[in-house]
């Protein structure tokens, strides 16, 4: 199973058909169950992995320092299992003035190497509070360029009207929204799914 992207503990769980740990047994081929009414709600169990990109219409705008740094309907959102989604923002729709390059890389076994970005608003800064794929891997040219934004060095991120909480931990930068359910990676205790 080399090349799968799962730890030894996720195959083992996934061949012996148990759940993951963390999550009670059920008969969904071991992703989580999840309380209560789950109509127009996304299970991040059902995301690919590889991940997906699809474009998305609804308005995701960033703020920061009291200011409106980014404001887009044209974003590309990325779907990975056990993720929430990350909206990648079109560089034209970022305002450029608080973007300052930061020598912070990073690579993604399917996007390729990233590049990270601070901001600088009214006096504010926020290291390496954005990232970008200048040059991403195959199935991903759609994201070349844009900018993804981490919810938490952000004051306030919006998918349409709703308030974003951000993926919990501090590497992953998922959007949680009220449409969206997990667990989610991140948390303790998530290191092995």
């Amino acid at each position: 199973m080399a090349g799968t992207g799962l730890s030894r503990e996720a195959k083992n769980f996934r061949r012996e058909g148990k759940s993951r740990p963390g999550c009670e047994d059920n008969k969904s081929g071991g992703r989580p169950e999840h309380p209560g009414s789950h109509m127009n709600k996304e299970s991040v169990w059902d995301y690919p992995r590889p991940p997906r990109a699809e474009p998305t219409s609804k308005r995701i705008r960033v703020y920061f320092g009291g200011e409106l740094v980014a404001d887009t309907t044209r974003a590309v959102r990325i779907l990975e299992t056990s993720h929430p989604p990350v909206y990648y923002i079109p560089r034209e729709d970022v305002r450029s003035e608080f973007l300052r390059p930061s020598a912070r890389r990073s690579f993604c076994e399917f996007k390729g190497s990233a590049s990270y970005w601070s901001l600088e608003v009214n006096g504010k800064t926020a290291e390496d509070a954005a990232w970008s794929y200048e040059d991403p891997s195959r199935g991903y040219e759609s994201i070349g360029g844009c900018l993804a934004f981490y919810v938490s060095k952000a004051d306030e991120c919006f998918v349409d009207e709703e308030r974003v909480q951000p993926q919990p931990g501090s590497f992953y930068g998922g959007w949680v929204t009220s449409d969206i359910v997990g667990p989610f990676k991140g948390g303790p205790g998530s290191a092995g799914w």
